[in-house]
């Protein structure tokens, strides 16, 4: 299904194809024979989304913009099953395989791979034809790989690299920190109520 979202309808190259359980969703580009697969969710949240040529979105991947940080997917990609990628410019020819976390402000560099169920953190930059190996982390600029059994390594990086405050816009010791994120959050999709289906 294809969604005009705040005045925006998806621009989608007459020789890609998109299954019909997809859900694209505003200002979003899809290049020539790119594919989009079964259950896969392009959503526009306030910033445009750009996926080049030849690039393949599989089965449940969620790729989301936002007003702060647009999306860009560039050629010949590929976006692995269950993978989700938000706010991240994604140069040519990455690999991101099946289960990957990536975070907004994300740089990915041409010809990288992202190995299963790994995670490129908030505002974290990969050079060219890096490899995140499976199931560890990428953290920080310049990027550091750590297992994910070296959480307090992990976080002494990830903490000023400021979650709640880069994408929400709130102090993280604020007290009803959840209680302010999700009402404020909520109120942003909520414009989501009137969207019609676009042609």
């Amino acid at each position: 299904m294809r969604f005009e979202h705040k005045g925006a309808s998806p621009k989608i190259d007459a020789s890609a194809v998109i299954a019909p359980t997809a859900v694209i969703s505003g200002d979003v580009t899809i290049g020539a024979d790119s594919q989009v697969l079964h259950g896969a969710i392009i959503t526009a949240e306030g910033g445009p989304i750009v996926i080049g040529e030849h690039a393949i979105v599989m089965e449940n991947a969620v790729v989301r913009s936002s007003a702060a940080d647009p999306v860009t997917i560039g050629d010949h990609c590929l976006i692995g099953p269950q993978s989700s990628i938000s706010g991240a410019v994604i140069a040519d020819e990455v690999f991101i395989a099946t289960g990957v976390r990536i975070f907004n402000g994300a740089r990915i560099g041409r010809g990288s791979e992202v190995r299963i169920n790994a995670v490129v953190h908030l505002r974290t930059r990969l050079p060219d034809n890096s490899v995140v190996p499976i199931g560890w982390i990428a953290v920080g600029d310049p990027a550091q790989l750590f297992s994910p059994d070296r959480h307090e390594e992990i976080w002494a990086v990830q903490r000023e690299l400021d979650f709640p405050g880069y994408v929400f816009g709130l102090d993280r010791d604020t007290p009803d920190l959840m209680v302010q994120l999700t009402e404020r959050y909520a109120a942003h999709l909520a414009r989501h109520r009137d969207d019609q289906p676009a042609e």
